[in-house]
């Protein structure tokens, strides 16, 4: 659930390194893809690139029933890139019921990291905290044998 410290603003996608542009993103889609072994055309991210900018503005979140379905399909397609994530809030209505709203959040920084490399030197992140075998010891491995 969004707090108001998480508050969007008008200005809040325009970070230290300037807005988000259609050309950015197009590089970035086109990178992203390219790590998942899938061609697209530099002309079809850049149509996919100002298509979903249109949506976002200058916001950094749109609400999802704005969407039709294959404007849906398109930021999922973002969001495996990690170009895009979702978010949930919940609010209670007049009658008691319970209403969610589902948004959709534009990740700057990743964007950035998309564009600028080539597609071919993603090294994904490992979390460290379930690698338990470098926890061990060197001798634990001689006590073994």
């Amino acid at each position: 659930m969004r707090s108001s410290e998480n508050s969007m603003t008008v200005t809040e996608n325009i970070v230290a390194d300037g807005p988000i542009t259609v050309d950015l993103m197009a590089r970035a889609i086109s990178n992203g893809m390219s790590r998942q072994s899938k061609r697209m055309s530099e002309q079809e991210a850049y149509e996919i690139a100002f298509h979903v900018l249109n949506f976002f503005g200058y916001s950094r979140y749109v609400i999802d029933n704005m969407l039709e379905p294959e404007d849906r399909d398109a930021f999922y397609m973002l969001e495996d890139l990690g170009i895009l994530d979702t978010e949930r809030e919940e609010t209670t209505l007049f009658d008691g019921r319970e209403w969610r709203i589902h948004y959709w959040l534009i990740k700057p920084e990743n964007v950035r990291k998309l564009a600028q490399g080539d597609g071919n030197d993603y090294v994904k992140e490992v979390p460290t905290e379930g690698l338990v075998y470098d926890e061990l010891p060197d001798d634990f491995w001689k006590a073994r044998e």
